[in-house]
């Protein structure tokens, strides 16, 4: 093979590599990474009851609503409290034989570190009878 071939502009063999499909080889690689890698989601995990093959206790008519407005103000059942008294009503509540429904219901526009810390508080009270209301006002957030 004569040099002509190989650089026809020149007598000497070419010295460049061609780094093409090595940048290729590495954006497939990169792609693939970037699509297994899981993705993150911030929740507070809240431990909920297992489903037992027992009745249902009968519904205890006194069902306790924790709500928090835009302002990141916390209610129980319409009277404003603070952490504290939250984690005091909620250990309250534990110990009532049934132990009545908490219905969580945050305003839609409420900052979620407030919503976050609230459900904090609640998981350390061990609440096993959590309800999620107003989630219709989600529905058009999507």
């Amino acid at each position: 093979m004569s040099a002509s071939i190989l650089n026809p502009e020149s007598a000497e063999p070419m010295m460049e590599i061609n780094t093409t499909p090595l940048i290729d080889v590495m954006l497939v690689l990169l792609i693939m990474i970037i699509m297994t890698i899981p993705i993150q989601t911030h929740a507070v995990k809240v431990d909920l009851p297992q489903n037992q093959n027992t009745p249902p206790p009968p519904v205890d008519p006194a069902k306790n609503t924790l709500a928090i407005d835009v302002n990141g103000q916390s209610y129980w059942n319409g009277t404003p409290v603070d952490d504290v008294t939250l984690q005091q009503y909620l250990e309250a509540t534990t110990q009532l034989n049934p132990e009545p429904e908490l219905h969580f219901q945050p305003d839609a526009a409420a900052r979620y570190e407030v919503v976050d810390h609230v459900l904090a508080i609640v998981k350390r009270s061990n609440i096993t009878k959590l309800g999620f209301v107003g989630n219709e006002q989600y529905g058009s957030a999507f």
